[in-house]
């Protein structure tokens, strides 16, 4: 068997020189490093097994140069040729055998490295599965992250964002994470909504106030608004009036008018309505009011005026007791006069109809003067000797009916015993007869009698003695 067998194996470099760890140098198929026969190229083999160990340690002969290791014409006897030949193949086959045996050999050599390479690859695998591809929206700004979070709020307190009690997360905070989710945080505003006069402190997490509006349910299709819909709304907010479109009935002159309106007083709504208010003219309801829906106006057309009277005032009365008159007896000492006054009247008259007039002020023309009276102390006598018998109540139902104070049609005589006021105060009487008490008038009538007897009383005198 010829040398070329095995150089054939060297040349292709499968069992070529190894480093200290047995793998074979990085070099091409046709490039492999080839050694001279009987080398031991495994020398540092840490894996080489025993049975190798025992194959080479057997003397072996080498054909040196000398003794004709090609087929060139200087070669020796025929049994020589033999004893080559015999020697050849038994190296071949110890050749053979060791390059058969030194793929396992590097099988577990590489086992320890691949176990490593397993576990990390199993590390890494674990790693990428926990790493999620999530988008991030925070107040209408999105963003691609990756994340190790297993929820919402772990994602948000990893990113730094803080939410509260008015800000609306979407998903649900406790809500698990996977890879492709879409989380949105919309920070809340706060706004002072003034809608249709009445005021509110309302949260929204809309931007702008067309959202703002759409999202607390107002109308906004015809109504005012004191910013505009597309205005943004920062963190800290804003004021916002508005004022819904209301119908409102307008009566004015006799007619009738309904109408669309957003307006911000009764004032305007009338305006609106084409009615104008003139002078004092008013409405209804305060014009300054906020006009509702379903809501009706009167316009109350006034005309004002000013109104002066005279009035009187009456005089006071001061009465002083007076022990010289007879009790019952009242003594006019001084007449009262009434005092005069001019007043000043507001006169209104709305829609036609003249309302109660209103004082305004009042000046004094003249004062009263207070009348002065004596009222009568002195106890009445007990009788009128030669008088008491006689019949004094037939007397005065003859006279005067029965009245103490009747006065004739001429005005001169008075009382129950018609006394003229000269005849009075003779009988020692004050002021007028028919002013003083029925028990005076018959005392006076009785001193009189004892005096004149029944002549004072010519057509009823006869009656004293009937």
């Amino acid at each position: 068997m010829s040398r070329s067998q095995y150089e054939t194996f060297e040349a292709n470099g499968l069992y070529g020189a190894r480093d200290g760890y047995g793998a074979p140098p990085v070099t091409g198929v046709h490039d492999a490093v080839t050694q001279g026969y009987g080398v031991a190229a495994h020398a540092g083999d840490t894996y080489r097994p025993a049975y190798e160990a025992t194959a080479e340690s057997e003397p072996e002969a080498l054909p040196g140069p000398e003794s004709g290791s090609g087929s060139g014409p200087g070669s020796g006897s025929a049994a020589e040729p033999g004893a080559r030949a015999g020697a050849g193949r038994r190296g071949a086959r110890r050749r053979k055998t060791r390059y058969i045996q030194r793929p396992d050999s590097a099988v577990r050599r590489l086992l320890p490295q691949a176990l490593v390479v397993a576990f990390l690859a199993g590390g890494t695998t674990a790693f990428l599965a926990k790493d999620k591809a999530v988008e991030l929206t925070v107040d209408g700004r999105p963003r691609v992250l990756h994340t190790f979070a297993d929820d919402v709020t772990e994602l948000l307190s990893d990113e730094g964002v803080r939410v509260g009690a008015h800000d609306m997360v979407a998903p649900a905070a406790d809500a698990a994470l996977a890879s492709g989710d879409e989380v949105a945080v919309r920070y809340g505003r706060p706004v002072r909504l003034t809608l249709d006069g009445r005021q509110h402190e309302v949260w929204t997490t809309a931007r702008t106030v067309d959202g703002a509006l759409t999202q607390l349910g107002v109308r906004a299709e015809g109504a005012y608004l004191s910013a505009s819909r597309s205005r943004n709304i920062g963190r800290t907010g804003l004021a916002l009036d508005v004022r819904t479109e209301r119908t409102v009935t307008i009566l004015a002159d006799g007619r009738t008018r309904t109408i669309r309106t957003n307006a911000a007083t009764v004032r305007e709504a009338v305006e609106e309505a084409g009615v104008t208010l003139h002078g004092q003219d008013t409405t209804s309801v305060p014009p300054a009011g906020f006009p509702r829906d379903g809501q009706t106006v009167t316009v109350l057309r006034v005309t004002d005026g000013r109104e002066v009277r005279e009035e009187i005032i009456p005089f006071k009365v001061r009465r002083t007791p007076d022990p010289t008159v007879f009790q019952g007896t009242e003594v006019v000492e001084r007449i009262g006069r009434p005092g005069l006054r001019r007043v000043s009247y507001h006169l209104r008259t709305v829609n036609g109809v003249r309302q109660k007039p209103r004082r305004e002020r009042d000046d004094v023309v003249r004062e009263p003067r207070t009348q002065l009276v004596k009222v009568g102390t002195k106890p009445h006598p007990d009788s009128v000797k030669g008088a008491d018998g006689l019949n004094w109540h037939g007397l005065a139902a003859c006279e005067s009916g029965g009245r103490p104070g009747a006065v004739d049609p001429s005005g001169t005589y008075g009382g129950l015993y018609q006394f003229d006021t000269h005849t009075w105060h003779s009988l020692g009487g004050r002021g007028r007869p028919q002013d003083a008490p029925a028990e005076e008038q018959t005392f006076r009538a009785k001193k009189l009698y004892t005096k004149r007897g029944s002549t004072p009383w010519p057509h009823c005198g006869a009656r004293l003695h009937g």
